[in-house]
């Protein structure tokens, strides 16, 4: 069946000068979206709302301090396809994340910019959710799940661009100290009210090192090249970790042992400016991924999966752009070439296959009719190149191409008026699929959408 949605989204932001120097900036953001998806009262519902404070100093000693507070809820109802009866109520998954940063830049003189820096993260979340009996018609409550836990990341970093003539040095560093504590899962019985699982599970911590270096050289005023090599870290969410989810008819499973991922990559390219006004890119990749989480199919089960670290994911290609602008046209138009494998000495049965829903090609292109004055015109065309759903390669996501367009009438006084499309050629775009006992269940992305709208500006 068609996907019922409603949604809204408000931002504010305002900028407060304190002095010729320095000033405060604030932003919030609120949304809020609801969605119906396959079967009647299959429905979600997420929800968000940020804000954030900023205060810059632009004196010698340049400083850049953030705070920052995230809130996130969700929740779902899963439906049988059998039945249609409801069978897991995610009712109430809410999350926190706050934050800061504080960066100095120090007078070093002409030929470098130095930062020097600290900025941290705690993130808080919990699930729970009720388990039903989508077998029987009075549909009784089964299961009552409550899960959660806490993640800090706390870095030290400093970085410097060291210009000499037409070459630019970069370099950086940086520490980290993380921690995952407080995280439980817990099971009761509902009819019954007996507690079935009461995991406590262990805290940890530890501290990772990453950094980066590269260099640009602007060999003429027509041709810049560039460099680079890097390396990182990642932690699992708390939803990797403790909270499993349900699309019907595959259950993926948490895993409270996910070990952090771990990154080491480099790249090189070249800008070339042939003429004014065009611009060309291509740049040569090479990232590998140890530790690498990944949703893995359980042995016999094909509709059960689990998080799981596998050995590493190696991924290399290209990327391509280009941009000309002539008068008041400008077209634009990127290609990228991924070629990822997975590495898993301990299932062949994944070890030399793709990611799930990593497509090897992707390319868009935007034609822009953009006067300073007067209406505005722009379409993008999209491909996406076929992808795999699942980490065994059982079910296809076809390759797709779309087609959208904007265009803008200004009628006065900062008010224009807006009508965009999306997916013109009402393409058959397959988001997700899978198949289960022969029967393919598919969900579709964006039909041929059409708005029309009011804006307000300065």
């Amino acid at each position: 069946m068609p996907a019922a949605y409603d949604g809204w989204s408000t931002n504010l932001r305002a900028v407060t000068p304190l002095s010729t120097r320095s000033e405060l900036q604030f932003r919030a953001t609120l949304f809020e979206d609801h969605r119906t998806l396959r079967f009647a009262g299959a429905d979600s519902m997420s929800q968000g709302q940020d804000a954030s404070i900023r205060y810059i100093h632009r004196g010698p000693w340049q400083v850049d301090a953030l705070a920052y507070i995230q809130a996130r809820n969700f929740s779902n109802i899963v439906v049988s396809s059998s039945s249609f009866r409801r069978s897991l109520d995610q009712r109430n998954t809410p999350s926190t994340g706050i934050g800061g940063k504080i960066e100095l830049r120090p007078p070093v003189g002409p030929d470098h910019v130095l930062r020097l820096g600290i900025d941290t993260r705690f993130a808080t979340g919990d699930m729970y959710e009720d388990a039903y009996n989508a077998n029987i018609a009075a549909n009784p409550r089964t299961f009552l799940r409550h899960a959660g836990g806490d993640q800090w990341t706390t870095g030290l970093f400093v970085e410097d661009d060291w210009t000499l003539g037409r070459l630019v040095l970069t370099g950086g560093v940086r520490a980290d100290r993380w921690s995952i504590r407080n995280a439980f899962y817990k099971e009761v019985n509902a009819p019954t009210s007996a507690t079935v699982r009461n995991d406590i599970f262990a805290s940890r911590s530890d501290w990772e090192m990453s950094g980066r270096i590269g260099a640009l050289y602007r060999a003429s005023d027509a041709i810049a090249l560039r460099a680079s090599a890097y390396s990182g870290f990642r932690l699992p969410t708390l939803n990797e970790l403790y909270r499993p989810f349900v699309v019907f008819p595959v259950r993926t499973d948490a895993n409270a042992a996910l070990n952090p991922e771990k990154l080491k990559g480099a790249e090189a390219g070249i800008d070339l400016t042939p003429t004014k006004g065009v611009t060309l890119s291509a740049t040569a990749f090479y990232n590998r991924l140890d530790d690498a989480i990944a949703n893995v199919t359980t042995p016999g089960n094909d509709n059960v999966r689990q998080r799981q670290n596998v050995d590493r994911i190696v991924a290399k290609g290209i990327e391509l752009t280009a941009a000309a602008t002539l008068g008041d046209f400008r077209l634009s138009a990127s290609y990228a070439y991924s070629h990822s494998i997975v590495h898993e000495a301990s299932s062949l049965k994944l070890d030399g296959l793709s990611p799930a829903q990593a497509p090897r090609h992707a390319a868009s292109g935007t034609l822009a009719w953009a006067p300073a004055n007067g209406p505005s015109l722009s379409t993008t065309l999209r491909y996406v190149g076929k992808q795999y759903e699942d980490d065994l390669h059982k079910d296809v996501l076809p390759d797709a191409l779309t087609l959208d367009a904007v265009a803008r009438l200004p009628v006065g006084h900062g008010v224009s008026l807006v009508a965009r499309g999306e997916n013109l050629f009402d393409e058959k775009v397959v988001t997700r699929q899978v198949t289960s006992n022969g029967i393919a269940s598919t969900d579709l992305g964006t039909p041929r959408t059409l708005w029309i709208g009011v804006s307000f500006g300065g």
